[in-house]
C-alpha cells in the first residue's frame, strides 16, 4: 500500500496540476515537472495519478456519467481522480480512494459536495464494469472516436486494434550512450548502480523506473542523452558516415543532433538549427554537457532559404507535427481537435522543400514526424517528390506505438539524384 503521509500532498498536487492541464491548457510534462519539484515525498504517486487520469479521461467520464451528469470542473477532476484510483491503482484500497477524494473536496472548497462524491464513488466501486469487454473502442482505450476513425481509414482496423493498447501506461525511457565516453553495456551498469532500473535493448539503455534522470551523476558527467528508440532507428536509416556534414533543422532539444554527432565522428560536423534563441541555448548547453565539440547550434528559420549556410551530406528534417505518435508520453494530445492540425501539412511541406535545397548531390535527407497522420506524413513526401523530380525515395516507414517498445514515428529517406 502507498504510505498515507506520502500521498496527501501528492493528491493535492495532482489535483492542482490536472486543473491547470484540463482548464488552463498547460502542457502535461511541464505542469507535472513543476508540481513534482514542490513535493518531498509521493512524487511517483502524483505523477502516475496525473498521467493516468489524463490518458483515461474518456473511460473515467463514461464511468462517472452513469451516476452524475455535467459536474463542475473541480468536482469532475476529483471524481476522475477517485475513479482512476478505484479502477487502475491496485495499491490504493477502495476505502482510501473514496475517503481521500472526500477530504480533497473539503480542502478545496467543495465541502457541499462531499456526501455526493462519497455516494458516486461508492456506486462506481460497487458496480464495476469489465473494461476489456467493452465493444466501444473509444471508451475502452480512452481515445476520441474521430481519431480512431482517422487511423482505421489510414491503416486498417487490425493494425489500429494492435496498437491502441500501447497508448496507455507510462512508456520506457531510452538513453543513448555518449559514444565518445562509454557504451551501452557500461552505461547500463553505471545507471543500475545509481538506482535506475535499466537494461540494454537494441544498442540503447532502456530505463524502466520513473526517476529524475537529470539528478544522476552519469547525466551530469555527460554519459548519455535521452531519445526514443523509434527516432534512433530513423537516424540509423539515414546512413550518416564518418566525416559527414549534417544539417539538423527544427533541432531542439537536440537529441537527434547528438546522436548524429556520434555517427559522423570527430571528423564530421552537425549544424543544429532552431528558430528560437532560447531553444538554441538549450542545445548548446546539452552539447557542452556531452562534450560534443562537433555540434554547432545556430538560430535559423527552417522555412526560409539561406544560401550562406552552405550544403550538407545529410539533412535531418524532423518537422513540427500533431504528435499523435507520442500520446503515451503526452496523453492530452489525444484530445486535440483534428481541425486544429489541418494547417500543419503546408508548413511541413515548406520546411521540407526549403531544407532539401541544402542537400549535396547523392546526399540524403530524413523527413520525419512523431505523428500518425498520413496527411502530415506520406502525403507531404509524395507531394514533394512530385514537385521535385531530382529527388528519389529510398525508404518510407511508419513505426506504430509499442513496436520495438518505441513511440509512434514516421520517417522517409530521400536522396538527391
Amino acid at each position: 500500500m502507498w504510505q498515507a503521509e506520502e500521498v496527501i500532498n501528492a493528491r493535492q498536487a495532482a489535483f492542482e496540476t490536472l486543473y491547470k492541464i484540463c482548464y488552463d491548457h498547460a502542457y502535461s510534462n511541464i505542469a507535472v515537472d513543476h508540481a513534482l519539484s514542490g513535493l518531498k515525498e509521493g512524487k511517483a504517486f502524483a505523477a502516475r495519478l496525473v498521467y493516468g487520469v489524463l490518458e483515461r479521461q474518456i473511460t473515467l467520464d463514461f464511468l462517472i456519467n452513469q451516476y452524475c451528469s455535467k459536474p463542475k470542473p473541480k468536482l469532475r477532476i476529483i471524481l476522475r481522480m477517485g475513479t482512476y484510483q478505484l479502477y487502475f491503482m491496485n495499491k490504493v484500497s477502495s476505502a482510501a480512494a473514496v475517503d481521500e477524494s472526500v477530504k480533497l473536496a473539503k480542502a478545496n472548497g467543495l465541502t457541499y459536495y462531499s456526501s455526493f462524491i462519497n455516494a458516486v464513488l461508492h456506486k462506481i466501486d460497487a458496480n464495476r464494469i469489465d473494461l476489456e469487454c467493452l465493444s466501444d473502442l473509444s471508451v475502452r482505450y480512452s481515445v476520441p472516436q474521430n481519431l480512431i476513425n482517422m487511423w482505421i481509414k489510414a491503416y486498417g482496423k487490425d493494425k489500429v486494434l494492435h496498437f491502441l493498447p500501447a497508448l496507455n501506461g507510462r512508456p520506457p525511457v531510452f538513453a543513448v550512450a555518449n559514444a565518445n565516453l562509454t557504451d551501452a553495456e557500461t552505461l547500463c551498469g553505471i545507471l543500475n548502480k545509481e538506482g535506475a532500473d535499466c537494461s540494454v535493448f537494441n544498442g540503447l539503455v532502456k530505463i524502466n523506473a520513473s526517476a529524475d534522470l537529470t539528478a544522476l551523476t552519469a547525466f551530469e558527467n555527460g554519459l548519455f542523452h535521452i531519445q526514443d528508440i523509434s527516432c534512433v532507428t530513423a537516424l540509423i536509416a539515414l546512413d550518416i558516415h564518418d566525416g559527414d556534414t549534417v544539417f539538423d533543422f527544427c533541432a531542439a532539444p537536440g537529441g537527434k543532433s547528438f546522436t548524429a554527432s556520434y555517427l559522423c565522428g570527430k571528423n564530421g560536423t552537425v549544424y543544429s538549427f532552431d528558430l528560437h534563441e532560447s531553444r538554441v541555448r538549450l542545445i548548446q548547453n546539452s552539447a557542452e554537457r556531452l562534450s560534443l565539440k562537433n555540434v554547432k547550434a545556430r538560430v535559423n528559420d527552417a522555412s526560409l532559404f539561406c544560401a550562406g549556410l552552405g550544403t550538407a551530406d545529410k539533412i535531418i528534417c524532423d518537422v513540427p507535427c500533431s504528435g499523435f505518435g507520442i500520446i503515451r508520453r503526452k496523453p492530452e494530445i489525444r484530445y486535440k481537435d483534428l481541425d486544429s492540425v489541418k494547417g500543419l501539412a503546408e508548413i511541413q511541406f515548406n520546411i521540407l522543400s526549403t531544407s532539401s535545397k541544402y542537400l549535396k548531390p547523392k546526399g540524403r535527407l530524413l523527413y520525419s514526424t512523431c505523428t500518425l497522420n498520413k496527411k502530415e506524413n506520406e502525403n507531404v513526401v509524395t507531394k514533394f517528390l512530385q514537385c521535385n523530380p531530382e529527388f528519389s525515395l529510398l525508404e518510407m516507414k511508419t513505426i506504430f506505438p509499442g513496436e520495438n517498445e518505441g513511440d509512434g514515428f514516421f520517417y522517409s529517406i530521400i536522396e538527391r539524384n
